[in-house]
């Protein structure tokens, strides 16, 4: 890799002194063989199959570090969403859906009741919980 590095670099030489000049050849780039690169259904199909994490997000609170720090096993802390309310689905960070908390046998999951970005294009359903 290191030659073909070499040979695709333009070649120069540079004169130091009052009259600095510069030589600069055009560069040689071997052509690229292989298969077609354009986009296609099957590269397509290859993205769509990307796993992405999905959080449900009950509620969220502040409390004071000490407060933190006193927490054990058996503490209840409590949330600012009653019950009722949807909860917030995130992709990677991202607020994603709303939705309802559903017992898809015996596992939690979300009935989704709203996509909140239109773009996604993904439509409703039960999202299972791991």
């Amino acid at each position: 890799m290191a030659d073909a590095e070499q040979t695709a670099a333009p070649e120069a030489s540079v004169v130091s002194g009052s009259n600095s000049t510069a030589a600069v050849q055009e560069a040689d780039f071997a052509s690229a063989e292989g298969q077609d690169v354009r986009g296609g259904q099957e590269h397509l199909d290859m993205l769509l199959d990307i796993r992405l994490p999905v959080t449900v997000s009950l509620g969220k609170t502040d409390i004071p570090l000490r407060r933190l720090l006193q927490l054990q096993p058996g503490s209840i802390l409590s949330l600012e969403k009653r019950i009722g309310e949807p909860v917030d689905l995130i992709v990677q960070g991202v607020p994603f859906a709303t939705g309802d908390i559903v017992v898809v046998e015996d596992c939690y999951g979300v009935r989704i009741r709203e996509i909140l970005n239109a773009a996604a294009g993904l439509s409703g359903g039960v999202v299972k919980s791991s």
